[in-house]
């Protein structure tokens, strides 16, 4: 008897309620609606901190399943942000500008209101006028849209091209790298269309809401999080449990065997990558209202590099590893580059925690890979004590560890 999709993967149950009972708990303790326990900027940071575990979801798929190793993924994040950050900022300065015109003597046109908001917009880089880019930020169905399809287009045809050409290994993590640094230099001139090093500002501010406090919307930021990583969750894990799932993770194992089988493997590749680069656009999007700002800065490549290293802690090959990595690590650099933990007085030096988090972040990466490559989801592989199946009976394949008789069985 086939068992449910559920009853084949408990630990999505585990992480949900998990996951539900957090969000139940800072809602009972948040400023908003709950007794202010939580101040609404911490509440904001773990909002933004649960869209960095979607990420990491996204992240694992394509790595810890596929055996990509992305260096270019917050790119997809950044322009998720940036897609979303358009309208927010078109629309906060629509509300601006007709206000101010609104007390001028005579009524401002149409055209003339549209060109106050350009200069408002694009005066800081000495322009007046909107880009091409801009042509649908009045609309935010369409920019919704936009937050999916334009990282997952960018995706398509990077990954088509590089999938196409067999390029695998370190070889495809150094283009990925490549594309993400070109994009993020691109984005730092003023020409191309989002304020180059200054980036889309404001984003906190929502469009026709100013009455409700910052409190209350960063509730619903939080929400939305929650529920994002929550969906996230559950596709990846539907993706990775099937016969999709195996091929991926023979593709990772031995792509050449995956192939001679007769599977395509550039289209599963194609399929992974290109549906991940949607999930972190996802992701982006809700992330950067919270944090209030994006510039081309957050789509440096040091940015994907961290994504490999928390998902790396947390345990890559386990979705939920992933989610621990991200949130771990994530919370601590808030803790120790926010000057909340007293630096060590040694005598002779004095360790500054802000100065030295970064090379403690690279130390746990380097330990991790060396004694623990499980991560710290391997602990809960201790705690449930899953170990590897006795292998008796004969072999059902060539090689030493292949599938063994009694195990088909069972």
């Amino acid at each position: 008897m086939q068992r449910s999709f559920i009853a084949r993967n408990p630990s999505i149950l585990i992480f949900l309620a998990c996951l539900g009972l957090f969000v139940l708990g800072v809602t009972v303790l948040s400023e908003a609606v709950g007794n202010g326990f939580l101040s609404t900027s911490f509440v904001k940071t773990l909002g933004k901190t649960l869209c960095l575990a979607l990420i990491a979801v996204a992240m694992d798929l394509v790595w810890g399943y596929t055996g990509i190793l992305s260096l270019g993924h917050f790119a997809f994040f950044g322009l998720g942000g940036y897609m979303i950050g358009m309208w927010l900022m078109y629309e906060r300065t629509r509300d601006i500008v007709a206000t101010s015109l609104a007390e001028a003597p005579i009524p401002a046109t149409a055209t003339e209101i549209q060109e106050a908001i350009a200069t408002q917009i694009f005066g800081v880089v000495g322009s007046n006028q909107f880009p091409l880019v801009w042509s649908f930020a009045d609309s935010l169905v369409i920019q919704l849209i936009l937050v999916i399809a334009v990282p997952g287009l960018l995706a398509l045809v990077f990954g088509w091209l590089a999938f196409r050409a067999r390029v695998t290994g370190v070889y495809l993590s150094i283009l990925t790298q490549a594309m993400t640094l070109a994009l993020a230099l691109y984005l730092f001139q003023n020409d191309s269309g989002l304020r180059g090093n200054n980036g889309l500002s404001g984003l906190q501010n929502l469009p026709g809401l100013d009455d409700v406090p910052q409190a209350l919307v960063s509730m619903w930021f939080f929400w939305a999080s929650a529920a994002a990583l929550g969906l996230g969750y559950l596709l990846a894990a539907w993706v990775v449990s099937g016969k999709f799932g195996s091929v991926i993770r023979g593709i990772r194992d031995n792509e050449a065997r995956v192939r001679f089988l007769g599977y395509q493997v550039e289209v599963y590749k194609l399929v992974i990558f290109s549906g991940t680069a949607m999930i972190s656009g996802i992701a982006g999007a809700l992330y950067y209202p919270q944090a209030g700002i994006i510039n081309p800065a957050e789509i440096a490549p040091i940015a994907s590099i961290y994504l490999a290293v928390w998902v790396a802690i947390g345990g890559r090959g386990r979705l939920y590893g992933a989610v621990i990595g991200a949130i771990f690590v994530t919370l601590f650099s808030s803790l120790f580059t926010g000057g909340q933990v007293p630096d060590v007085n040694l005598g002779f030096y004095t360790v500054k925690w802000v100065d030295w988090w970064l090379i403690v972040l690279g130390l746990s990466f380097v330990l991790v890979t060396l004694f623990a490559p499980k991560g710290i989801g391997g602990l809960f592989d201790l705690i449930a004590h899953r170990t590897h199946p006795d292998r008796h009976g004969a072999p059902l394949g060539p090689d030493m560890g292949s599938l063994q008789e009694k195990e088909a069985q069972e």
